[in-house]
Parts: structure tokens; sequence; C-alpha cells
């Protein structure tokens, strides 16, 4: 038997797999990482009484004809009052990346006919957003449940117009108690070139707004310092 035929398919083979961009290395965060939890700690109608998503979005600046994300959009508490802000001419991308939660979310557009809100799945280090397409990305109590925020915020960036806005909403207490501490936060976004430019003590609890925008280029994964624990 020729053994031509057995050194080809290596040969092709080995070139198939030199071929193959590898994927980038990001650093890891020095700190915990808090579980993903059940997004109906409460019923919308408390979170309602609290007031936090209208302070938040007036806050955010949010306006008819804006185009938004809600990132760990969960069963869509923000997602459907983010929608009625923006309008019939704004649009609202809601990402989560549970499927579970993906699928019965998209059934809660559909059947509020929400015409102006289009859900997404992504995964835990890319929330898969279009590139420079939204004024706003919220992630809203959520980013403390990241996995790999380096990776998260490279990706996340690249969907924020260049005078959009990533808004953050969390609490000011240790990962381990579903909450990060506002130095840390800023230290990871700065980690990505995102600056702060607003921040304000939420009404009630340790809650906390934190808005930032793009204020340079996005670094190569290699160039990303990570902040120390």
């Amino acid at each position: 038997m020729s053994i031509r035929p057995i050194l080809g398919a290596a040969i092709i083979a080995l070139t198939a797999c030199r071929a193959t961009p590898s994927e980038p290395q990001f650093p890891q965060a020095h700190r915990e990482v808090a579980p993903i939890v059940d997004d109906s700690f409460s019923t919308e109608d408390a979170r309602d009484r609290l007031g936090e998503a209208e302070e938040v979005m007036a806050l955010a600046g949010i306006k008819p004809g804006m185009s938004v994300a809600d990132v760990g959009a969960g069963e869509g508490y923000y997602t459907v009052r983010l929608a009625r802000i923006v309008g019939a001419k704004g649009r609202v991308l809601a990402e989560d990346i549970i499927p579970e939660t993906h699928a019965s979310l998209s059934d809660r557009v559909q059947r509020e006919n929400l015409d102006n809100v289009a859900v997404k799945l992504g995964t835990p280090d890319n929330p898969m957003l279009p590139n420079a397409s939204f004024d706003r990305v919220f992630m809203v109590h959520m980013y403390h449940e990241v996995e790999s925020p380096y990776a998260f915020l490279w990706h996340l960036r690249d969907g924020v117009k260049p005078d959009g806005l990533v808004v953050v909403v969390d609490s000011n207490r240790p990962v381990s108690h579903h909450g990060i501490p506002p130095v840390e936060l800023k230290c990871e976004l700065a980690a990505l070139g995102l600056q702060p430019v607003k921040f304000a003590r939420l009404t009630g609890g340790d809650a906390y707004f934190a808005a930032f925008r793009l204020a340079g280029p996005r670094p190569a994964p290699g160039q990303i310092k990570a902040c120390n624990a």
C-alpha cells in the first residue's frame, strides 16, 4: 500500500491546523466571580415601587429614537421599560447567555408586541453586539457574574457608538455578596480604555449607577493589565 495518500492527508490536516487563528489570550480576573442567580429575585411591581429603573434611565439620558443594548437582560425587566422610552423609532437588543432565559424573553417580546426589541443569545465571554451600533449599553446587576471580565469587555466595547456610553448598575458590596465595589469596577473598565463620566448613588440601599465612555482604542488582549485584587 502506498504511503503517499497518508502523507498527503497528514500534510493537509497540519496545514488546516496552522491556518486556524488561535483564540486571543486574556488575563484572568484577580477577584471572585459571583454565581448567576435567578432574575426573578422580586416581582416587577416591587421593583417598580423602588423606582430604580426610572432613576437609572434618567441618569443615562435615554431618549426616543435611541439604540440601546440590555446585556444580561434576564427576564426583561429593563428591556421592556427601555423599549417604551426609545419608542417606535428606537431599538433595544436584549442579550442573555442562558438558552432557557433567552427563549422565555423571546416569548415575552412576542406576547407584549415589542416590535422595537430583538433578542440575542450571547456567550459568557462575548455578548455578540453588532459593531458600533448602540448609544447606550446597559449591564444591570450582572457584571459581578461575568467570569472573564477582560474578554467580555473587549468584545462588548466594540458595540458602543463612538459617542455612546456603557452603563453599569451594581451594588457596592463584595463580589461574593453579588456586588462589586466601584473602585474595582472602574479599574477593570479602565483596563479596556473605558473612562468614567458619571457616578451616582441610587436611592435606597447600596446600589449605584456608573457610566463610561470610550477613551481610546481597544487594547490588544496581550496589552491588557489586570487589576490587583
